[in-house]
């Protein structure tokens, strides 16, 4: 046998396996842009009508912060439990939001991806 068919099964092998890295990446960037866009819509859906829920503008209610900006506050990973257990704030204007684990993690991937850096 000679060394190059002695390499084939190693060569495909790694091809194989570079394959598959290469499927479970782009797999896993189909699922984030879907969790970024199922974030952006609740969140024009439930808070836009006061909060500025992009990466520009301002906020059409003057006491309700860019959602751009809430990494100045606080981590951003802290929002998901209290997307789940309950959002409410000290002042009439907001209303109380309950959102389900996956719609809460949806939100802070997309919240993440906005933050002023």
């Amino acid at each position: 046998m000679t060394a190059r068919r002695m390499n084939l099964p190693r060569t495909s092998g790694l091809l194989a396996g570079c394959f598959l890295l290469l499927a479970g990446a782009l797999t896993a960037t189909a699922e984030e842009r879907s969790q970024l866009a199922v974030g952006q819509q609740l969140l024009e859906e439930n808070c836009s009508r006061c909060h500025a829920v992009t990466g520009s503008g301002d906020s059409p209610h003057p006491a309700a912060p860019p959602f751009r900006t809430l990494s100045e506050r606080y981590p951003v990973e802290q929002i998901e439990e209290a997307l789940v257990e309950g959002l409410s704030t000290g002042h009439p204007d907001m209303p109380q939001f309950v959102f389900t684990p996956a719609k809460a993690a949806a939100i802070v991937t997309y919240l993440k991806s906005i933050q002023a850096k």
